[in-house]
Formats: structure tokens, C-alpha cells, sequence
């Protein structure tokens, strides 16, 4: 109920400000007084809805601040624009958005990642198979981790052109080492008991590998996987800026700051972090059917 009258205050308050061009300051404190109360007993819930209606609510009343800030205190726009400025910009320049979309996130970003993980997989067996690979590959890839992309992605452009391709290899580069780290952590992390007992039956390697160590190995695996649908969204955007073709993500921000078209950046930005955010989201949902064993899971599903 709090929170619903807080919501209520919120959109009078927005209102107001939108037809008397006066910030009502007593209306925006009394929604913001009980639209964080409300929050405060949405937090204490253990159920399903509470979970969601926390973090939503929250987001909206950040929205809801920018909004009233910027709008009441006349922020120029240039500096920074508000949320209803940058929701029009996104309708009325969809296919402008949609066609960096579909060369950043679904040329050079999903095959940067599918690579760059699948890789990180392979040299982690591999690294567990053979100390001599252990001894050579981990500096190496501490080495290549460490390696700035303001660096790397001029050579990529260099070695594989102006289109996604070379995006796509800064995004190997960047997901290989997260990959790589996590699942030798993970194939480590099996005690030696449980070794021991796949010893009793007879097991060999790969029949240890498959049914205990990397059934044990999934979280950490998955927590890389998180970790790098975040890093290969940045690493193509960031490649973009040194050369690319007449669209991108990267490209969009870069040309449109030039032109001071803030909203339009904003957008782009809006847009970037909604795809990391829903990458991130699926890879949990699979996570969870994929691990419905780990004790977080179970926990998580018994509340």
C-alpha cells in the first residue's frame, strides 16, 4: 500500500512538474518517503513477489528521480537528457537501433562469445590433462587478460578489417581468460573423497570428468559465463570506435557525442544495457535447470 501511494504521489508529482513547469517539492518528497518505505516492506518478503517487486520498484523510482531532477532543476539536455527525452529518441529511431543491434550484438558479440568461452573450455581441459600446458598456457593468459582493449582492438581492425570480424576477435580475447580460470577452478574444487570414489569404481579420466568433476564444475562455469556475456557486450562496443562499418553500437555513440546528440547516445546506451542485462537473465534461468542440484538452487527454490 505504501508503495502503490508513493507511485500515486510519483506520477502527481510528474505530472505537475510536466503542465506547471514548477518542481513540487513537498508532492516528490512525500512520493519519495513512502515509495522507500514501501520498498523497505517489499525487502523484508520471502516470497516470489516480493523478490520482484523490490528491485522493479527501485528502478522505477530511480527513473522517476533522473526525471525530476533533470526536468525541474532545467539540466540542459546536452549535459543530460531525461527519461522521457531518451524513450523518444529509442521510438523514433528503431531501425537506426535495430540495425546497430543486429551488427553488434548478433555479428561480432555472439560469435566473440561462443568462441571465446568454447576456447577457454578446451584450453581449461587441456591445461588440467597436461602440467605442461599448466607450467606454459596460464602466463600466457595472464598476459593476454592484462592487455588493455584500447590496444588490442586498432590491431584487430588492422588484421581483420572494418567489419565484425574483428570486433568479434577483441571479444575472444576478452572472454578466453574469464573461461579459462573459472572452469580450472571448478574442476578443482571436487575433494578427495569423492576422487577416491570414482577410483573404487573403476573410473578412468573422462569418466570422472563427465560424471563428477564437471557436474561439479557447472557453477563456477556458468559464473564465467555471466561474467562474459557482460565483457563481450563492452568489448565489441569499445572495438567499434576504431573503425567500423556505417553502424554499431559503438559507432552510433561514438558519431552522434559528436554531433551533441545526447539522446540518441542515451539510447544507444539504454539499448546496450538492456541486451547485457536479458544475456545475463537467460544465462541464470539456464543455470538454474542446468544446476537445480547446488545447494544455492535448492535454497533459492525452497524460498
Amino acid at each position: 500500500m505504501m508503495a502503490a501511494a508513493g507511485l500515486l504521489f510519483c506520477t502527481l508529482s510528474w505530472i505537475s512538474l510536466r503542465n506547471f513547469g514548477d518542481l513540487p517539492w513537498i508532492m516528490a518528497a512525500i512520493a519519495l518517503v513512502l515509495t522507500l518505505t514501501g520498498l523497505s516492506l517489499f525487502a523484508r518478503g520471502d516470497d516470489r513477489a516480493d523478490r520482484i517487486a523490490s528491485p522493479l520498484l527501485f528502478g522505477l523510482l530511480v527513473i522517476w528521480l533522473w526525471e525530476m531532477l533533470v526536468t525541474g532543476l532545467h539540466v540542459p539536455f546536452v549535459i543530460l537528457p531525461p527519461p522521457s527525452r531518451i524513450a523518444l529518441a529509442i521510438a523514433h529511431n528503431l531501425p537506426i537501433l535495430w540495425a546497430d543491434f543486429v551488427q553488434t550484438v548478433l555479428h561480432a558479440v555472439l560469435a566473440g562469445f561462443a568462441l571465446g568461452c568454447g576456447i577457454g573450455f578446451l584450453l581449461a581441459l587441456a591445461i588440467d590433462r597436461s602440467p605442461f600446458l599448466q607450467r606454459g598456457l596460464t602466463p600466457l593468459g595472464n598476459l593476454i587478460s592484462a592487455l588493455p582493449i584500447i590496444g588490442i582492438a586498432p590491431i584487430m581492425v588492422m588484421w581483420f578489417g572494418f567489419g565484425w570480424q574483428s570486433k568479434a576477435a577483441v571479444v575472444v580475447l576478452m572472454t578466453v581468460f574469464p573461461m579459462l580460470v573459472n572452469t580450472r577452478a571448478g574442476l578443482a574444487s571436487t575433494d578427495a573423497m569423492e576422487r577416491d570414489l570414482m577410483q573404487t569404481y573403476a573410473a578412468g579420466y573422462w569418466r570422472t570428468l563427465l560424471s563428477l568433476r564437471l557436474p561439479v564444475a557447472m557453477p563456477m562455469i556458468f559464473n564465467a559465463l555471466k561474467l562474459n556475456a557482460t565483457l563481450a557486450l563492452i568489448g565489441a562496443v569499445v572495438a567499434e570506435f576504431f573503425g567500423t562499418p556505417t553502424r554499431g553500437m559503438g559507432f552510433r555513440i561514438s558519431t552522434e557525442a559528436a554531433r551533441m546528440n545526447l539522446d540518441i547516445v542515451w539510447a544507444t546506451i539504454v539499448v546496450a544495457a538492456v541486451t547485457g542485462c536479458a544475456a545475463f537473465v537467460l544465462i541464470t534461468l539456464i543455470e538454474r535447470v542446468v544446476t537445480f542440484w547446488h545447494p544455492s538452487i535448492r535454497g533459492a527454490d525452497r524460498r
